[in-house]
């Protein structure tokens, strides 16, 4: 198979987002497609690939859950940066040439970055041969609840956009709950799965003694209260008698990891994170942690009892959302953020601790079959999206 595809991701307090679309572009570069990652977040180290060629923009942040835009020197963006970034991309695009271009979550999301989006659009709609144009999208999208926003979204993606690539599974939770207008692109909308790790969940090193209360808080800055209060719960005879490990994440300032790390009793490790953080969990006594799309999928692969803490600061309802409808099914202990303590924390970790985990079946497959489909529309002259997914299913958790 040949082809040639460009994506975009701009991810702004975490790295869900890129970790999702680089899993992608691996598995478009495992079926011989020639790919392109443009980036617009912070640097990462490690993320090199043979079969992906990197294009790192000018790094743009989040401050915080408000979402207001920094440089990398914590400045607000300015009218400099905004035309370099967009001379960038459109470079990218040119020396590219993609048959298909793929953006991570525009129109539902990024749209203070429509300065360099929409001129991309622009010079996909004016090329001859016009690439197939994508949106990809992960299960729930946080979206206003105002019709005008809807009506938006809906007709930029009918006027720009051959398919909206939805990186979930309907059985779980349908594009709708958290989209009401989705049936208005129907014709466009494709559900893939969940976009996975590649491979099972490793086994755990020799030795490892298993049996942690494992407690993650996230790649960004916003699981400082969760790690906070687990250190709490644990200092006040939550499974004592258990190992703790405190996974900060690497986005933590140090003078809060040195913190935490001063505050730990014996018995409590502090770490910013772990390589080996998949196999952590399958021998863990009880996952931590909040519900972001990666970590959940992690969670219920390594089938670990798990306490979630969904980040719901702001109009964030996305990780909400999701641990509630984990919670419905038993699969995971809910404490909402706003209810969040120490005491409330122990109590979910012990009411997981002592009940067996619980399987949903859960489809895993979206790496492999977003590759697949946009190869596929690449392949097709003239192909009408909204051609269906194969079935696919596992069961995890």
């Amino acid at each position: 198979m040949s082809g040639s595809v460009l994506i975009y991701v701009q991810y702004l307090l975490g790295i869900g987002h890129l970790q999702r679309v680089r899993w992608i572009a691996e598995a478009l570069a495992r079926d011989g497609i020639a790919v392109t990652l443009v980036c617009g977040g912070a640097p990462i180290a490690g993320l090199s690939h043979p079969g992906l060629r990197f294009v790192q923009l000018e790094p743009v942040r989040a401050h915080d859950a408000r979402f207001e835009l920094l440089d990398s020197a914590g400045n607000p963006l300015d009218d400099g940066l905004r035309r370099r970034r967009r001379a960038a991309l459109l470079d990218a695009f040119e020396a590219t040439r993609p048959e298909a271009v793929v953006i991570e979550g525009f129109p539902f999301a990024r749209r203070a970055f429509r300065f360099e989006l929409d001129p991309l659009i622009a010079a996909v709609r004016a090329a001859r041969p016009r690439p197939r144009l994508i949106c990809s999208v992960r299960d729930i999208v946080v979206v206003r609840d105002d019709p005008a926003r809807h009506r938006e979204i809906v007709e930029r993606v009918r006027a720009d956009f051959d398919a909206v690539l939805v990186h979930g599974d309907p059985e779980f939770i349908t594009f709708e709950a958290s989209f009401p207008a989705a049936p208005e692109i129907a014709d466009r909308l494709v559900y893939t799965g969940y976009v996975a790790p590649p491979g099972n969940v490793p086994a755990a090193a020799p030795g490892s003694r298993g049996g942690d209360v494992i407690v993650s808080g996230g790649g960004g800055p916003a699981g400082r209260a969760l790690l906070a209060a687990a250190l709490e719960a644990r200092k006040r005879g939550c499974l004592p008698e258990s190992p703790w490990r405190l996974l900060t994440g690497a986005n933590l300032p140090e003078v809060e990891f040195a913190a935490l790390s001063r505050e730990a009793p014996a018995g409590v490790t502090v770490e910013r994170f772990r390589h080996d953080f998949r196999s952590l969990l399958r021998d863990c006594r009880v996952s931590v942690s909040q519900a972001g799309y990666n970590t959940v999928l992690d969670v219920l692969a390594a089938r670990a009892r798990a306490v979630l803490v969904p980040f719901a600061a702001e109009r964030e309802t996305e990780q909400l959302l999701r641990a509630e409808r984990l919670a419905a099914r038993g699969v995971a202990q809910l404490v909402r953020e706003t209810e969040l303590s120490p005491q409330r924390l122990a109590e979910a970790i012990e009411r997981a601790a002592a009940r067996p985990p619980v399987p949903i079946s859960i489809d895993t497959d979206g790496a492999a079959r977003s590759a697949r489909l946009i190869a596929a529309m690449i392949a097709r002259d003239g192909a009408a999206p909204g051609f269906a997914a194969a079935s696919g299913r596992s069961i995890i958790g």
